[in-house]
């Protein structure tokens, strides 16, 4: 290429825009390098037109040549499919290497479109590889003389996943490869380096794991769980509650607070519940093991009504305890500890109206939108059908609003009322 001007830059945005070039274009100029530009100050137009192709060739052979290589490497690591995690740890790190040492020709995003590598898979190998460089001691010691030998971590990792030591925690192995004279390293470098290189304790637990399926029942008045929780004043003074619930419905069917924890308190309760049922029994009373449920005025109350009495997660029933725990724990953290709970009279307050908003006005996610009341006197059959209908209308409603509102090429009625401005 000729040209019969000699180009000299000048470093000036002003005289750019002077001369109508727009701001972001002149100043993408002054920060783009000057390419390689050939005149007729040095060669003539026949010499500067193959000067210039040979440059251009040999930007293209050095892309060619770093492809090549790459190709070269993929065919030999035996790829099948890169986009699958098919390849072996040493093969993965291979193919990012030659990568690496490709992008210096062309970019990262032509070498993937070549491979047909998602960049997600080719950064996690990436990521492998750094580790492994790691592992294997290649980061330079001399510039970062405190971190840890190539030797000292293999010891780390041997301890680590070693049966010997599968029993010790990462804290006090630490300190125990201290003492054995092992490795001298802090606690948290030999957290970071299991969270780094991703090692795993050789535990395989084999003690059956706790019941995770909680006691399902058909109809109320089936089974009923009694527990009592603690509840701490300001001052500091300890009041008991106690409750029983209904597993079938979730309804609380009586509960009573004391100032102490006596099993006299309990069979109370369990006396209100028995009335409010009627003359339906419950066919098991579930309770945990605390003294208050195994005392002389409970067993005379269970003997008398012929109540079957269970422990939960022992023996007799493997499920928990939990509707009752459930019901505490929404009590306390969603109610009891946002007010002042200063005086007995107020706590009792506070709960009775949790307990009547939880059985008469809250419906229960495990329900369709029944309550505990209605469940449990069977009167709110009716809901779900008809929640999954408002559900349904108000869909349409709002589909309506919205192609109304938003879609002006689809076919609409509207009332001419609503674009008259004096409506």
């Amino acid at each position: 290429m000729s040209t019969t001007l000699d180009l000299v830059p000048v470093q000036d945005l002003a005289l750019a825009l002077d001369l109508g070039v727009p701001r972001s274009t002149a100043a993408g100029w002054l920060g783009t390098p000057p390419p390689e530009v050939v005149t007729h100050k040095v060669l003539d137009a026949t010499t500067s037109e193959l000067t210039h192709e040979v440059l251009s060739l040999r930007r293209r052979l050095r892309g060619v040549s770093a492809l090549a290589r790459v190709l070269v490497v993929a065919l030999r690591v035996g790829r099948v499919n890169l986009s699958q995690r098919s390849l072996s740890p040493e093969a993965r790190c291979s193919l990012v290497r030659a990568v690496e040492r490709a992008r210096s020709a062309l970019s990262l995003r032509t070498l993937l479109i070549v491979l047909a590598l998602p960049a997600s898979s080719f950064h996690a190998w990436a990521r492998e590889d750094a580790r492994c460089r790691a592992d294997a001691g290649e980061t330079c010691l001399r510039r970062a003389p405190n971190q840890l030998t190539p030797e000292e971590e293999r010891t780390i990792r041997e301890m680590v996943t070693s049966a010997d030591y599968r029993h010790v925690p990462i804290s006090r192995l630490a300190l125990l490869a201290q003492r054995l004279g092992k490795v001298f390293a802090s606690t948290s470098t030999w957290y970071r380096l299991v969270r780094e290189r991703g090692w795993r304790r050789p535990r395989l637990r084999v003690h059956p794991l706790s019941p995770k399926v909680g006691l399902c029942t058909s109809r109320p008045n089936e089974a009923w769980h009694v527990d009592v929780t603690l509840i701490r004043l300001l001052d500091g003074t300890k009041l008991y509650l106690h409750g029983v619930v209904d597993n079938f419905s979730r309804k609380i069917l009586a509960w009573s607070l004391a100032a102490r924890l006596e099993a006299a308190t309990c069979a109370a309760v369990l006396r209100d519940a028995i009335a409010t049922a009627g003359d339906v029994k419950p066919e098991q009373l579930v309770v945990d093991g605390g003294s208050e449920n195994y005392a002389n005025p409970v067993d005379e109350l269970v003997a008398e009504h012929l109540l079957r009495r269970l422990r939960a997660q022992s023996t007799e029933l493997r499920f928990s305890n939990s509707p009752i725990e459930a019901f505490w724990s929404s009590l306390k953290h969603q109610w009891l500890y946002d007010n002042h709970l200063d005086t007995e009279a107020t706590v009792r307050k506070l709960v009775a109206f949790f307990v009547h908003s939880h059985n008469s006005d809250l419906p229960h996610s495990a329900f369709s939108g029944q309550t505990p009341d209605e469940m449990y006197l069977g009167t709110g059959t009716h809901v779900p059908h008809d929640l999954a209908a408002a559900r349904a209308t108000a869909r349409a409603a709002r589909l309506a609003a919205n192609r109304d509102r938003t879609c002006a090429t689809c076919p609409r009625s509207r009332d001419p009322a609503a674009d008259d401005p004096a409506a």
